[in-house]
């Protein structure tokens, strides 16, 4: 019923004075699954061992400090009274679109170091990174944050959505209760879908390249209709949402590298041994 509805405990353990939150717990499951699942692919291609162990120990920390970066940049006007919330990250604070560019930059300078392909590398790493895109926004249900504006609970249940994910949708605003447009879940959805996407591309074994690609252009698609919905994007300007300005420019612009690698002749494909 109205008002009685408790909210998830943020806080899944707590041992003395530390307390570790749910939100960080499935941030870290993401992070394994994606593991798991491009370590077993890396083997299957012949890879060279542990490559993605490797590159993790890099890539996690440097894409976590890009994430905390890029939002604190575009919430300067808070941070700059604030500087001691900087570093709070566990009080919420980061953007995907930050993690992505550190970890792939961090891809990037890996493979060129090590002298393997970064697009094999990338096609590789894809499927993982909206398979915990989509394991990660669960965090957002946790924290009853990253919502959309407010709806009707019958809405809701017109949703065919459980219970559970309905009661924690009720949120207090400033002292009000409402309910709100799970735009978690909607992004969730939009990523397994993808996930399924990716893995049916490996099977057709496309030109190298253009399993990362699609990612790009997919989870972007369904970024830029999420950020829509949601009460709390960064602002570009008064009028345009970062995240969906940021999308537009990635489908643009991995859809110019598709036709202009096929232009140049590219033919390697995703599963081919050479050029590793």
């Amino acid at each position: 019923m109205l008002g009685t509805v408790q909210p998830i405990d943020p806080i899944a353990i707590s041992l003395g004075p530390i307390n570790v939150a749910w939100y960080g717990l499935i941030i870290g499951m993401g992070i394994i699954v994606g593991y798991i699942l491009a370590n077993r692919e890396a083997d299957r291609l012949g890879m060279p061992k542990d490559l993605f162990a490797d590159l993790l120990i890099w890539a996690v920390p440097i894409a976590i400090i890009s994430a905390r970066i890029y939002y604190v940049i575009f919430q300067w006007d808070y941070y700059s009274q604030n500087p001691g919330a900087i570093i709070q990250i566990w009080n919420g604070g980061i953007a995907i679109h930050g993690a992505l560019i550190g970890s792939v930059t961090t891809a990037v300078v890996y493979s060129r170091l090590k002298k393997l392909d970064v697009w094999k590398i990338v096609d590789i790493a894809a499927p993982s990174i909206i398979l915990g895109q989509m394991v990660g926004r669960w965090g957002n249900f946790i924290n009853q944050e990253a919502h959309g504006g407010e709806v009707t609970r019958s809405f809701l249940e017109g949703l065919y959505i459980p219970d559970w994910v309905i009661d924690q949708m009720y949120i207090e605003i400033n002292g009000t209760f409402a309910y709100y447009h799970p735009t978690f879940l909607y992004e969730s959805l939009w990523n397994l879908a993808g996930l399924i996407l990716l893995l049916v591309l490996r099977k057709v074994n496309p030109r190298r390249g253009e399993i990362f690609l699609t990612y790009v252009i997919w989870y972007s698609i369904g970024r830029a209709f999420v950020e829509g919905l949601r009460t709390d994007s960064l602002m570009l300007t008064e009028t345009i949402r970062v995240a969906q300005a940021l999308s537009f420019a990635l489908i643009a612009g991995a859809v110019a590298i598709i036709i202009y690698r096929r232009m140049k002749g590219n033919k390697t494909r995703y599963a081919d041994k050479r050029n590793n």
